[in-house]
């Protein structure tokens, strides 16, 4: 039977929340801008980079992404936001299944992309 010794947490700077999450050979991950810069495609350009961070800390990488969930603030952002998406994506074979939705992130709408990541270890 697993055990919590067999789940990885790299804890986020806010109480009981983790960043990253690795579990079964399943790296499970969160991303936003840590700057909240000004624009979606800012914004983007930084989450995407902060994704990097927190797939390789784990042991994995965006050619690994299995699934990912895109929160938008406002969804008439969506088309800048996929303009940074696909350059950062690459080839089809990184592709994952992928979903985005409109929510209300919080933060007084600075924060305007949140993105929610499952991958493979290597």
């Amino acid at each position: 039977m697993p055990s919590h010794r067999d789940i990885e947490r790299w804890h986020a700077p806010v109480r009981a929340r983790s960043l990253t999450v690795a579990h079964g050979g399943l790296v499970y991950a969160v991303a936003y801008d840590p700057d909240a810069a000004q624009g979606i495609t800012a914004q983007t350009t930084n989450a995407l980079a902060f994704l990097d961070e927190r797939l390789a800390e784990a042991g994995s990488d965006k050619s690994r992404l299995l699934q990912v969930t895109i929160y938008l603030q406002d969804m008439t952002m969506k088309q800048d936001m996929d303009v940074v998406w696909t350059a950062w994506i690459g080839p089809p074979e990184n592709w994952p299944q992928r979903a985005c939705m409109g929510a209300d992130i919080g933060d007084n709408g600075t924060t305007l992309i949140e993105i929610v990541a499952i991958a493979a270890q290597a």
